[in-house]
């Protein structure tokens, strides 16, 4: 991503039409979301933007809080995306490249606003919290972090005639399970950013230190506090999983897709007997490939059989 030209966003350009929001939200999803991308693709055509759209915008804000090439303000930065934000969900037209589609995709399917709101609440507590004493400290951020990113996507994703309670929690749980996987991942790049996303008391019972998070290569213990975490956020994606059957069917291949990717990383940080210090652990492009693939043939039987429904 280039530098942005002013301290005060980093993406000062608006776009020029919805079309163009709506691409640029792509990108945003292509160059930062490659699993989730990947998956994406097995979607019918038609609800791909509006998951780029919720993906963008999400990593526009993230950009904000987290982008090292960003200087100046961001409190105020991040205030001034929120008042866009709810002049553009009250009906005005923003100067804003991604605004325009995040807010229409909102209207159009109805998603919640309070979603939303907890969504911006977590970013604003990235400015001034930076560690988390317990588990369920840290899952009241991942609460506005990642879980209300499920409930988002699901009126996209369509949960099936009378399951949209039910699905409500496996997607909070796939969330949470995704966010957990990239804290896991991520431990050097989080604290090159004064950041320590594993509960301290974690850290504490494996008898982890701060030192121990920045050395090259990872400690039997801090191994052990991997394994751990790793344990925990497979816990998550037991819980989701049962949620992907509420699904519309033509939504299910992407769903799994994500799951397989994404718990795929969590593959790859156990292969390397949980040293995610040495190497940033990433799901291996013949093996990403591989599971799109197993999943392409039914994304397209699926799309097909829902373009044969007779609507009454």
């Amino acid at each position: 991503m280039s530098t942005p030209s002013t301290p005060s966003t980093p993406y000062p350009a608006p776009a020029a039409t919805l079309t163009a929001g709506y691409e640029r939200c792509r990108r945003l999803h292509a160059s930062y979301g490659r699993s989730y991308y990947l998956a994406t693709r097995l979607l019918p055509a038609w609800k791909r933007p509006h998951v780029h759209a919720l993906y963008g915008f999400a990593r526009y804000a993230d950009e904000i809080v987290d982008s090292l090439a960003l200087t100046g303000d961001r409190a105020a930065a991040l205030e001034r995306l929120s008042s866009r934000l709810a002049a553009a969900l009250d009906g005005e037209r923003v100067r804003d490249p991604v605004l325009p589609a995040f807010t229409h995709t909102v209207r159009a399917f109805g998603i919640d606003q309070a979603d939303v709101r907890a969504f911006l609440a977590s970013m604003r507590a990235d400015l001034t919290v930076d560690r988390y004493a317990t588990y369920d400290d840290l899952l009241g951020y991942m609460e506005g972090s990642a879980a209300v990113i499920g409930t988002m996507m699901l009126p996209v994703l369509e949960a099936l005639p009378g399951e949209e309670g039910r699905a409500r929690e496996p997607a909070r749980q796939l969330g949470l399970a995704f966010q957990l996987t990239n804290f896991i991942r991520d431990v050097r790049e989080d604290l090159a950013r004064g950041r320590v996303y594993l509960p301290l008391s974690d850290l504490d019972k494996f008898g982890v230190t701060e030192a121990d998070l920045a050395a090259p290569h990872a400690t039997p213990a801090v191994r052990e506090l991997v394994a751990y975490e790793c344990d925990r956020a497979r816990d998550h994606y037991r819980r989701a999983r049962d949620g992907i059957a509420l699904l519309a069917p033509s939504s299910r291949p992407c769903i799994r897709a994500a799951y397989e990717l994404y718990g795929g990383i969590l593959d790859e940080v156990e292969a390397a007997g949980h040293d995610v210090l040495a190497r940033r652990a990433k799901v291996p492009r013949r093996r990403r490939l591989v599971i799109f693939a197993r999943h392409l043939l039914a994304a397209r039987a699926a799309a097909q059989a829902e373009r044969r429904v007779e609507v009454a």
